[in-house]
């Protein structure tokens, strides 16, 4: 096996060109020690934004002009830093920068009071001035939707002090389950005690050992049964917490309150978990299958991650894995293509590895130059397909930012896995229909329906879950953990079937789920995929569909999500783009079940 190389040996070709954001240290100092001084202008706007057309859109200026800078100041930091984690110098660069932004913060909280102040004919007048920048229109807008749920000053910078009280149950479960976790050891495949984790969880319950995924499976959940009283009671106070920020801001329930930012109707949440409903029954036929592959009398929780395909053993060098994301994402049109050459020939992608590089992988970036993607790729087929799903999200920036401006260029969480999830449908599609091996075309398959086994299906299972709790909360029933795993182990049995063994042990899982302290995040991977899955089949299908994306990829946060999906052509207050990413993933079990027979 190769010596992992020291970062400063890398081929420069292979490293991302953080140069594109500053050429060198000494440049990011000098427009630090300008931001920083750039900070303590806005003093002289305080209280008087409301006075003119002019004192707005300069302060509004102001603001965006030391937002887009920082952005691009704190992604050279970070993404230095994440090549070597070792490097101390970067990662104190990062803590100065995030020392500045809360600075920043603080400078600029006193905007938006100040705008929602300011009389609705008054400020349509300004809006209307020669003074005024059409840039900040939605903005403005924006600004004014929240104006019913902002409060005074007083009130406000007590809600806001009042924050870092009500962040506690989300610091005491990091602290529980990242610093205070101790489990169990468990025997690996060759009869050795080895230490369980986080991190290497995922590993065991993928092992061909059927015994090591029942220690580990018991390992993990020991552990949360033995805290289960005090998780349950720190979970309780995070609900709490919503709801009780809910009610300060005038909102009618926490879930209101957390889709209001991106402006999505409610029935967005519950058409999700209802039409997913109408489905288990595709997941009841494919835990079917994996117990059939498995072999096995009895199909456990701790079955469901073990591969039933085995991964072809044919490696793909980069240079193929470059091409196979080029070929698959022809459909987009020659403007997609080009600008996807350009982010892999213009060193977009830092992909060797190096010692102390973070782990996983990302797409980041500020409003210029481009985006930058950080991966570790390792020849196989899952790389080729992280490689396309990171690119997904670099066009979408970078689309994003070519076409819109800066107080505009940022799209909500509620779409940001649409591009890169879309892009990877494309992928499977192009592989499907070029794969002559009966064995790739099974891998293939396999971890297509395991993507929506994750994503579709089981992040569904957890926002019905939040739904479970938040209202039960509301309506004055206390959550006490053996509520909490009733119901939590019911929802299995909901969603995965009679055809697997419900464990006792799978009723602690919401235990471990760290989103949870997010409320209501969670949901929007589900809707994000079945958008994904909707639209690339339009897109397969040409005209004016290809058009559509491209306007949505461009779109940035110019509009509200569910508009900018609805140009693009998926409504997603209706079930038609969930029924969609059902009917794909019934095609794709149909397929495995007859190659496997």
């Amino acid at each position: 096996m190769a010596e992992i190389m020291n970062r400063k040996d890398l081929p420069r070709e292979d490293t991302w060109a953080v140069e594109d954001l500053f050429p060198d240290n000494e440049s990011w100092e000098k427009e630090f020690s300008a931001l920083s001084s750039m900070v303590s202008e806005f003093e002289a706007f305080r209280g008087k934004i409301g006075e003119s057309a002019k004192n707005l859109y300069d302060c509004l200026s102001l603001e965006a002009d030391l937002l887009c800078r920082f952005d691009r100041l704190y992604c050279y930091a970070h993404l230095n830093a994440d090549a070597d984690t070792a490097d101390q110098f970067f990662l104190s660069m990062v803590g100065r920068a995030m020392s500045l932004y809360v600075s920043a913060c603080s400078a600029i909280a006193f905007i938006p009071v100040e705008i929602s102040a300011i009389p609705e004919d008054t400020l349509k007048a300004y809006m209307s001035a020669p003074e005024a920048n059409r840039i900040f229109d939605r903005s403005i807008e924006l600004t004014l939707r929240n104006k019913p749920h902002m409060r005074s000053a007083e009130v406000e910078e007590l809600l806001a002090k009042a924050s870092e009280a009500t962040s506690a149950p989300s610091e005491v479960f990091k602290m529980l389950n990242n610093a205070d976790a101790k489990f169990d050891e468990i025997t690996d495949e060759d009869g050795n005690k080895v230490p369980m984790t986080h991190g290497r969880y995922g590993t065991y319950l993928e092992s061909k050992c059927r015994r090591v995924r029942q220690e580990a499976f018991s390992s993990m959940y020991k552990f949360f049964g033995d805290h289960i009283n005090t998780l349950a009671a720190n979970m309780y106070g995070n609900v709490k917490t919503g709801l009780f920020n809910a009610e300060a801001r005038g909102y009618g329930s926490a879930r209101e309150m957390f889709l209001h930012s991106s402006n999505i109707p409610e029935e967005v949440y519950d058409n999700l978990i209802e039409t997913v409903h109408r489905y288990n029954h595709f997941m009841y036929r494919y835990v079917a299958l994996r117990k059939k592959c498995l072999g096995l009398d009895e199909l456990h929780m701790y079955d469901l991650y073990t591969p039933i395909v085995e991964l072809p053993e044919k490696k793909y060098s980069f240079e193929e894995a470059k091409e196979l994301c080029l070929e698959a994402v022809k459909p987009m049109g020659e403007e997609y293509v080009e600008a996807f050459k350009k982010g892999l020939s213009e060193r977009w992608i830092d992909f060797r590895e190096n010692k102390g590089k973070r782990s996983g992988a990302y797409c980041s970036g500020a409003y210029s130059p481009h985006p930058y993607v950080l991966m570790t790729y390792r020849e196989t087929l899952d790389n080729v397909f992280t490689l396309i799903h990171e690119m997904g999200h670099a066009m979408h920036s970078y689309f994003s930012n070519k076409t819109q401006p800066y107080p505009t260029s940022g799209y909500k969480i509620f779409v940001a896995e649409v591009a890169s999830t879309c892009n990877e449908a494309l992928l499977n599609k192009y592989l499907l229909s070029r794969s002559e091996d009966k064995a790739e075309k099974a891998f293939i398959l396999n971890s297509y329906l395991d993507s929506v086994k994750g994503t579709l299906f089981r992040q569904t299972m957890f926002a019905e879950f939040e739904r479970f709790m938040h209202s039960s909360h509301q309506k004055g029933e206390v959550l006490g953990a053996e509520m909490l795993c009733s119901f939590y182990k019911n929802l299995n049995k909901e969603y995965f079937g009679d055809g697997i063994v419900i464990d006792d042990e799978i009723s602690r899982e919401w235990a471990r789920i760290p989103h949870f302290y997010t409320p209501f995040y969670v949901y929007q991977y589900a809707t994000g995929f079945s958008a994904a899955v909707c639209l690339s089949e339009k897109i397969l299908k040409g005209g004016e569909n290809v058009e559509k994306y491209m306007n949505f990829l461009k779109g940035g946060g110019s509009k509200d999500p569910i508009d900018l999906l609805l140009g693009a052509g998926v409504d997603m207050r209706t079930p038609e783009p969930i029924v969609s990413a059902m009917e794909t993933f019934e095609s794709a079990l149909s397929q495995l079940e007859e190659l496997l027979a």
